[in-house]
């Protein structure tokens, strides 16, 4: 029997852990379910990651009008991810983290999972106040 070297654990040892993570990846693979687009699933509710634009939104949300949905060139698609976001009106500035998570130009520190959580929080910052736009390069 030949004597086991170093080379040769090393190379069984990343054989090993290849194969135990390529058996994790398809084992969440399979048991993910297709909800893509189903009522209710945070697919459908705008919680989309990847590259999937969130899904559009206009509502009053403690007096102010809040309004979100995919941008249509011409702006800053590579900070926004191609969304836009308005409060009453005014572009609220947000992007995308690599995590999936939203952040804005008014609460920067505190990420959100959707456009729509980030102009709630933005509302709640300005406590009242107008939103003036930012002037992104």
């Amino acid at each position: 029997m030949p004597e086991l070297s170093r080379r040769r654990a090393l190379t069984a040892a990343a054989a090993l852990a290849t194969t135990a993570g390529a058996a994790v990846v398809a084992s969440d693979a399979a048991a993910a379910p297709d909800t893509q687009g189903t009522p209710g699933t945070p697919q459908a509710a705008g919680h989309e990651h990847g590259h999937h634009s969130p899904a559009p939104f206009d509502e009053v949300y403690k007096g102010r009008r809040i309004q979100g949905h995919p941008a249509a060139g011409g702006g800053h698609e590579h900070h926004g991810g191609g969304y836009a976001v308005f409060v009453d009106g005014a572009e609220l500035h947000v992007m995308p983290n690599a995590d999936g998570t939203w952040i804005s130009v008014v609460s920067h520190y505190d990420p959100v999972p959707t456009p729509r959580a980030a102009a709630r929080a933005a509302v709640d910052e300005l406590q009242g106040a107008r939103l003036v736009p930012f002037p992104a390069n």
